[in-house]
C-alpha cells in the first residue's frame, strides 16, 4: 500500500480497536510501500499487515446471500 492507503488503513485499525502502526516498509523512503507493524522502532518491530488485514474483514463477515432481489418495479403486461 501507499502511504495515503496507510493513512486510511491506520485510521480503521484506530477506530475499530486493532493493534498496529502503520509505516513505511523502509522508513528512509516514505514514497515506497508501506505494512502494518507490530512496534514503531524499525530494529524491533513486526510485520503485521496480514493478521491486521485479517481481524478487520473479521469485523464485517459477508453476508449470506439471499433468495433475490429484494427491491425492484413490477411492470405490468401490455394491456393489462
Amino acid at each position: 500500500m501507499d502511504a495515503r492507503q496507510a493513512r486510511k488503513v491506520g485510521s480503521v485499525l484506530r477506530q475499530l480497536g486493532i493493534p498496529g502502526f502503520v509505516a513505511p516498509e523502509d522508513p528512509e523512503n516514505a514514497e515506497g510501500p508501506w505494512r502494518v507493524y507490530d512496534a514503531v522502532d524499525p530494529a524491533t518491530r513486526r510485520d503485521v499487515t496480514a493478521d491486521a488485514l485479517a481481524s478487520v474483514a473479521a469485523r464485517f463477515p459477508e453476508a449470506e446471500p439471499g433468495p433475490g432481489p429484494t427491491r425492484g418495479f413490477v411492470v405490468p403486461p401490455s394491456g393489462a
